[in-house]
């Protein structure tokens, strides 16, 4: 079920950070950032720093332990769902196959799909729905960890995850899909349950590969 359970602020912020990054043929970084400064060359130099993905360990629906090591090198986008999900999930990942179908021959590209509910998603569950959508290879992962691990995660993709027994599924949860770059940093999201969203994140997934720092080896 979809909850508008992203806070303001954390809008408002990725608001101020797509208007100060909106550069010709860019994305915007979104998220939080912060500025740091250094002494460089007997000068004091203020950089900005941005949010970026903290480090994760979960494993596949192959049974197979992936962390944000092995996405070292790719743009990727992930999303948050549970298998049993009667309400928006079906609609989430009928359009993700749109763009696992656009990029799944693409080496450098990945999507990540998180259980929130992983009590119940186990393996061989997440490998059952994995067949039922028609997917294989390594292009589309299909994550489980602990509750506590995926619920924290979840805050740094900017999007929101809970467990509420009063709605169908006994879970709630945002329907963002969610763009990260080689850096680990945000720079889009988008509505997974909107076809035109996720054509233009199709698009969007285009244009970020074309910015030169994603063009080189990682």
């Amino acid at each position: 079920m979809r909850k508008p359970i992203i806070l303001f602020a954390v809008g408002l912020t990725m608001f101020m950070a797509a208007c100060g990054d909106n550069k010709s043929n860019r994305l915007p970084i979104l998220g939080h950032r912060d500025a740091e400064t250094k002494t460089v060359d007997g000068k004091e130099v203020t950089d900005t720093v941005y949010q970026t993905i903290p480090p994760f360990k979960f494993v596949n629906q192959y049974g197979d332990s992936i962390t944000d090591n092995n996405l070292k090198g790719k743009i990727y986008v992930a999303d948050f769902f549970f298998t049993s999900c009667p309400s928006i999930c079906p609609t989430m990942h009928r359009n993700m196959l749109n763009v696992y179908n656009a990029y799944k021959a693409d080496d450098n590209f990945k999507i990540l799909s998180y259980s929130i509910d992983p009590k119940y998603d186990s393996v061989p569950v997440l490998k059952k729905y994995a067949d039922k959508l028609g997917i294989s290879g390594q292009s589309w992962w299909l994550l489980q960890s602990g509750k506590d691990e995926t619920y924290k995660l979840a805050t740094s993709y900017l999007t929101s995850v809970a467990e509420d027994a009063s709605v169908p599924g006994g879970h709630v949860h945002d329907g963002w899909f969610i763009l990260i770059d080689k850096q680990k940093h945000i720079r889009g999201t988008y509505d997974g349950t909107v076809t035109t969203e996720v054509t233009k994140l199709i698009a969007d997934i285009k244009t970020l590969q074309a910015e030169p720092e994603q063009r080189v080896a990682q």
